[in-house]
């Protein structure tokens, strides 16, 4: 009786073992490049969500534009949200910053790295690139926050946050040899 047991046991285990898929060494296929997530995911929801909370003076006055109805903070959302995960692809191994030879779309700016130059700079300093699309994931998760509490104030603060993980990003990576603007000195009292 025993034996009968233990062998449906064991063909039962070596059925299961044989079905368990070998792990993948690498299970991200890349295809969009990083200038691609950019123009396609990041840059685009990071504006909808710079957009959704703003002041203009116009002929009536300041104009305040915030999301109202639930519809209008559930597209701002939306947005976040895709801000959020579009950080998480950046941190794909093996994306390209531009495929083909293409050139950078803002190549023409005087201090714009070109795409190899982009790609050699992220790869000698991965950690630190990583680190900075992980700024850019804290800044979206606040945004998403705000939106969630229906708190303008804090999706402005949570705006400004996004900008400057932004721009850490791409004063490293794509342009740090752009000419920044100087401010003139403050005027001395005398």
């Amino acid at each position: 009786m025993r034996r009968l047991l233990v062998l449906p046991l064991a063909l039962l285990a070596a059925c299961s073992q044989s079905r368990v898929p070998e792990p993948i060494a690498q299970p991200f296929r890349p295809t969009a490049s990083i200038q691609e997530l950019m123009q396609t995911i990041i840059d685009p929801s990071a504006d909808a969500v710079w957009d959704a909370v703003s002041s203009e003076t116009g002929p009536q006055g300041i104009e305040e534009h915030q999301p109202r109805s639930e519809a209008e903070w559930l597209a701002v959302r939306r947005h976040a949200l895709t801000l959020v995960e579009g950080s998480n692809l950046l941190l794909v191994p093996g994306r390209a910053v531009s495929h083909g030879g293409k050139g950078l779309e803002d190549a023409h700016v005087p201090g714009i790295l070109d795409a190899r130059e982009v790609g050699q700079a992220i790869a000698a300093d991965r950690g630190a690139f990583a680190a900075r699309a992980l700024a850019l994931h804290a800044a979206g998760s606040e945004a998403l926050a705000a939106i969630d509490a229906h708190d303008a104030q804090r999706l402005m603060r949570a705006g400004e946050r996004i900008d400057a993980a932004c721009e850490g990003c791409h004063i490293r990576y794509w342009y740090p040899n752009a000419e920044q603007p100087r401010w003139p000195a403050p005027l001395r009292k005398e």
